[in-house]
């Protein structure tokens, strides 16, 4: 099996660019500067170093803990001993060290992949992202560590700024589409999932995007008219999702406490006040303020309202459209997230949870005391953000934060629960 094993979860690796080309054509050399060379070849292969056989943990988040937050920046972060100083920045001899530019190759924003070998010995990629920094704790009379951060894809367009944009009225799904092509963002086609999307935005003068404005902000701010999803995904593509309603889904996880299932070793529960919003005020560019309210929430629990300003909608019955869904009148007690430790798993279980996505359904269910006896509560939940925490002394654990869905059933003829055509059985 490759990689490197973690203790009761399965064999991983974890990659970081050191910068060279192992199999670049390179002039004047005897060996890569042969013509028509099968080994040697004019783009090269980029060379990763494996570094997790010196770490000491790893952890990795994507994606958001509630449906309220904006999505932001995968990060992940890990801490490795540094017992032969390859990795110390000053070090000419080591083997990591670029002789061509005399720059270490273990740099900034170089490529970085944790991945997790299946069953099958695939690697199956759990993180893509660029590392941001390198923290060094030069230790007298002990051990060197290096604390590596890292950032996905959404870092690179944080840091890119859009030239004036004459925008179109279009979907947010072309919209978004056209930002990613301009030639200052140019985000490889490639690198797409993108959902059509619902809301149309506005592409009169006053939406003209002024120069020097935010790419990852501006694709924030698309999503935030869409009301969908908007991530980077675990190989490192960027996802975008229409706004969220019923789903079609079959659940890629079950968790169970009663021994059966997907075991699971936390669980977070929120019956909140928080949790409402009866008031919302949503005004797009140039619009009037469009309000929707739930008088009777209100009276119960007190005015909890949000807004929205300058949004990217293109009508004031578009605006009032999305207050209006963005009103959640009563708190409903739910589960939040959900913690597994690899160790309790099986072969196929790891498998199957290691590679789960956001925007994913899964279903938790609890046994609560009931007077006597007990009861159980299940719950069918979309997977917002997750975080893997990898302790080289414990082994893989992985933490899934939820948000509510409504679920909606493939039609069945001649059932008598699913094959009723209501708002709860479709067609698929």
């Amino acid at each position: 099996m490759a990689g490197v094993a973690v203790v009761g979860s399965g064999n991983y690796s974890l990659q970081i660019d050191t910068g060279f080309l192992q199999d670049a054509f390179t002039l004047n050399s005897a060996t890569m500067g042969v013509l028509n060379s099968t080994e040697f070849v004019l783009d090269g292969t980029t060379d990763f170093a494996e570094v997790l056989d010196g770490c000491t943990n790893v952890v990795a988040r994507r994606g958001r803990e509630d449906v309220g937050d904006q999505f932001s920046a995968g990060t992940m972060s890990f801490t490795m001993l540094d017992t032969s100083g390859i990795f110390n920045p000053f070090d000419e001899l080591s083997p990591y060290w670029d002789l061509e530019t005399a720059q270490p190759g273990l740099a900034p924003l170089r490529k970085v992949k944790l991945q997790r070998y299946d069953t099958n010995n695939d690697a199956q990629d759990i993180f893509n992202g660029y590392i941001v920094n390198y923290n060094y704790n030069f230790a007298l009379g002990g051990l060197d560590t290096v604390t590596v951060y890292c950032a996905d894809q959404f870092y690179l367009l944080a840091q890119t700024f859009m030239d004036e944009f004459n925008v179109s009225e279009e979907l947010s799904s072309a919209r978004l589409t056209a930002v990613l092509d301009l030639p200052e963002v140019a985000f490889p086609a490639g690198q797409r999932t993108i959902a059509t999307g619902t809301q149309t935005l506005g592409g009169a003068a006053a939406f003209t995007v002024p120069q020097g404005t935010n790419v990852a902000q501006y694709c924030a701010d698309i999503n935030q008219a869409e009301q969908g999803r908007l991530f980077m995904s675990r190989e490192g593509d960027l996802v975008f999702q229409a706004r969220l309603g019923n789903t079609l889904s079959a659940a890629v996880a079950d968790f169970h406490d009663d021994g059966t299932n997907l075991p699971y070793s936390g669980l977070g529960i929120s019956f909140e006040a928080d949790q409402v919003t009866n008031g919302a005020t949503v005004n797009i560019i140039n619009g009037s303020p469009q309000t929707a309210e739930n008088l009777v929430s209100q009276a119960t629990y007190f005015v909890q309202a949000l807004s929205i300003t300058n949004s990217l909608l293109h009508n004031d019955a578009a605006a009032l459209t999305l207050a209006e869904y963005l009103l959640e009148p009563n708190p409903e007690a739910r589960y939040t997230s959900v913690d597994t430790q690899f160790n309790m798993l099986t072969t196929p279980q790891k498998d199957a949870l290691a590679i789960v996505e956001i925007g994913n359904t899964i279903t938790i269910e609890k046994t609560f005391a009931s007077g006597s006896g007990t009861t159980e509560l299940a719950q069918e939940l979309a997977i917002e953000g997750i975080e893997h925490r990898l302790d080289f002394s414990i082994g893989h654990t992985i933490s899934l934060f939820t948000s509510p869905t409504t679920i909606v059933y493939e039609l069945i003829l001649n059932d008598a629960i699913y094959g009723i055509l209501d708002a709860d059985n479709v067609l698929g």
